[in-house]
C-alpha cells in the first residue's frame, strides 16, 4: 500500500507536497519521494526512509516548480532497496514521471512485452516501472509533437487495455500538466479537490480526502473507475471516461485497516464505517455469549479504536484504553519480515496494569493476519494480571493474499490457514475469538454512505478476485515472493549490495 498526491499551484508547491506526504504517511513508511516540474527541468528527490528524513532543507531548496508529484511507499514483494523508491522517470516521450498505489497482476507478462515489442529496458522489479513504460509507449504511439488532453486520455485508454490489477496513478508530464488515472475496477483510491488563490485555481490529488483538507482544498469528487483526468500547468481539469467496462468495487482492507478514520473513500465516512464494525461485531457477541462475563474492552492501537468503543457502548461494559503506545515505532504489519515484526510489538507497546488486573478483558483489534502480533499482546494482558483474555476482529479471518497491493504473506504464514476459529483461538492464546462476517462487514461500510458502490473487493476474506485473472500458478509466484524466508534472503542481498556501494563509495 502506497500513498499518492500530486498538485498544480500557482506557485511553488514543494512544501504542499511534502505536507500531504506526511499526511498520508500511514500509508507507507519504506521510502518516499517528491518531483517538480521547473521549465523543462525536472527537479527529484527520493530515497528510503519517512518524509521527514528523506527531504531536508537543502533537498526542498531545489524542488522548484508549479506542479509535482510525490510518494510515500512500502513494498509489496518484500524488497526495500531504495533503487524502487517513486516516483520513475522516462525521458521519452516529453519526460514522464510516475507514482502508482495498488499492484498489477500481469507485471511479467508486461515486463516482457515492454522489452520484446516497446524495445524499452525495464532497470527494477517494481511494477511502477513497468507501468510507467507502458504508459510512455503508448503516448509516443499518438506521434504528436506536443501532448494534448485526448491524446493522453487515448494513451490511457490503451494503458487500460493492457495491464490488469489494482492501481490508482499520477504522472507529470514536464512542461505540460498532471495525469491521474484509475483501475477500472476503482481498488485503489483516487480523489481530487481544488483551491481558489489570488492568481487562478490550483488543484490536488491524492489517495485519501484527508490530504485535502489538511491543505486548505476543496474536495471535488473521486476520481471515478477507469476515469482520467488531466490538469494542465496553467490551470486548466479535463476529465475522460477511458475504460469499456467499469464497476466500483473498492478494497474493503482501506475501511478496515489502512485509510485513516478521518478520511472519506469513495462516499464511505471511515469513522463511520469502523464504528458500524464495532456495532455489528457487538451484536454477534450478544448472540453467541449472551451471558458474557466481559468486564472491560479494550483496543489494539491504533485502528481499532472507534470500533472497540462503539462495541463497548453495545455490550454495556466499560471501555479502557490498556496498551500505551511508543509513537516512534512503524506500523508492525508492514514491515517487511517477521524478525522485525516479533521484536517491535513490545517496543511499540506497554499494558497499562491496573486496566487488567483481577478483569475478565475483551480485547480488539481490526483483523488477524499472522497472529504474531495477536499472541503476543494476549500473553502482555495476561501478564499484566488478566483474569481471563478474549479477542475480537472487526473483519473476518484473512485466508487470502491481496494481490492488489497490499504485502500480505504467503496464505500458508495466514493464522487462519486451515484452522477453525477455534483452533485460532487456541494458537493465539485466548479464551474464546470472535470474527466478523463478511456480510456485516460490507454492510457496515454500505449502511448510511453515499457511496455508489454496490460491492466490495473482499478477496483476502472470500477469495473472489474481481479481476477474474487469478489463478494456482499465480499464487505459486506469490508465495515465493512474499513469504518470510525470501524476504530475509532479498534484505541479506540488498545489505550486502548497499555494504558494496559504500565500500567503492569510500575507496
Amino acid at each position: 500500500m502506497c500513498g499518492i498526491v500530486g498538485i498544480v499551484g500557482k506557485s511553488h508547491v514543494n512544501q504542499a507536497i511534502y505536507d500531504a506526504l506526511t499526511v498520508l504517511q500511514h500509508r507507507g513508511q519504506d521510502a518516499a519521494g517528491i518531483v517538480t516540474s521547473y521549465g523543462n527541468k525536472l527537479c527529484l528527490r527520493k530515497d528510503n526512509g519517512l518524509v521527514s528524513d528523506v527531504f531536508r532543507t537543502r533537498h526542498m531548496q531545489r524542488l522548484l516548480g508549479n506542479m509535482g508529484i510525490g510518494h510515500v511507499r512500502y513494498p509489496t514483494a518484500g524488497s526495500s532497496s531504495s533503487a524502487e523508491a517513486q516516483p520513475f522517470y522516462v525521458n521519452s516521450p516529453y519526460g514522464i514521471t510516475l507514482a502508482h498505489n495498488g499492484n498489477l497482476t500481469n507485471t511479467e507478462e508486461l515486463a516482457d512485452d515492454i522489452y520484446r515489442e516497446d524495445l524499452r529496458h525495464i532497470n527494477t522489479t517494481s511494477d511502477s516501472e513497468v507501468l510507467l513504460n507502458i504508459f510512455a509507449h503508448e503516448l509516443q504511439e499518438q506521434r504528436q509533437l506536443l501532448p494534448t488532453p485526448d491524446v493522453i486520455f487515448k494513451a490511457v485508454s490503451e494503458v487500460h487495455k493492457r495491464i490488469r490489477g489494482g492501481y490508482a496513478v499520477v504522472a507529470m508530464i514536464s512542461g505540460y500538466g498532471i495525469v491521474a488515472f484509475r483501475d477500472p475496477h476503482g481498488i485503489r483510491p483516487a480523489i481530487f479537490g481544488s483551491r481558489e488563490t489570488a492568481t487562478g485555481m490550483e488543484y490536488m490529488v491524492a489517495s485519501e480526502s484527508v490530504a485535502l483538507d489538511a491543505l486548505g482544498y476543496k474536495i471535488e469528487r473521486d476520481i471515478a473507475p477507469g476515469e482520467a483526468i488531466v490538469i494542465t500547468e496553467d490551470g486548466q481539469l479535463f476529465t475522460q471516461q477511458c475504460a469499456e467496462h467499469t464497476e466500483l468495487t473498492p478494497c474493503i482492507f482501506e475501511q478496515v485497516y489502512f485509510a485513516r478514520p478521518d478520511s472519506i473513500i469513495d462516499g464511505v465516512a471511515v469513522y463511520k464505517a469502523r464504528l458500524r464494525m464495532g456495532e455489528k461485531l457487538a451484536e454477534k457477541i450478544l448472540r453467541q455469549y449472551p451471558d458474557h462475563d466481559i468486564d472491560v474492552v479494550i483496543p489494539i492501537p491504533d485502528t481499532s479504536r472507534s470500533s472497540a468503543l462503539e462495541l463497548a457502548n453495545r455490550l454495556g461494559v466499560k471501555y479502557r484504553e490498556g496498551f500505551m503506545k511508543n509513537r516512534y515505532i512503524g506500523r508492525t504489519f508492514i514491515m517487511p519480515g517477521q524478525q522485525l515484526r516479533k521484536k517491535s510489538v513490545k517496543q511499540k507497546l506497554n499494558a497499562l496494569d491496573l486496566e487488567f488486573r483481577g478483569k475478565n478483558v475483551l480485547l480488539v483489534d481490526d483483523s488477524i493476519v499472522r497472529g504474531t502480533t495477536c499472541e503476543q499482546i494476549i500473553e502482555m494482558a495476561r501478564d499484566a494480571g488478566a483474569n481471563k483474555v478474549y479477542f475480537a476482529s472487526a473483519a473476518p479471518a484473512v485466508r487470502y493474499p491481496n494481490v492488489y497491493g497490499i504485502d500480505m504473506p504467503a496464505k500458508e504464514e495466514f493464522i487462519a490457514h486451515g484452522r477453525t476459529t477455534e483452533e485460532i483461538a487456541t494458537a493465539i492464546g485466548a479464551d474464546w475469538l470472535v470474527y466478523q462476517d463478511i456480510d456485516d462487514l460490507v454492510s457496515a461500510c454500505l449502511e448510511g454512505s453515499k457511496t455508489s458502490a454496490k460491492s466490495f473487493d473482499c478477496s483476502v476474506f472470500n477469495g473472489n478476485y474481481i479481476t477474474g485473472d487469478i489463478n494456482d500458478e499465480y499464487f505459486e509466484r506469490l508465495s515465493q515472493l512474499r513469504n518470510d524466508a525470501t524476504k530475509e534472503g532479498k534484505r541479506v542481498v540488498e545489505n550486502v549490495a548497499i555494504d558494496l556501494h559504500n565500500d567503492e563509495t569510500e575507496s
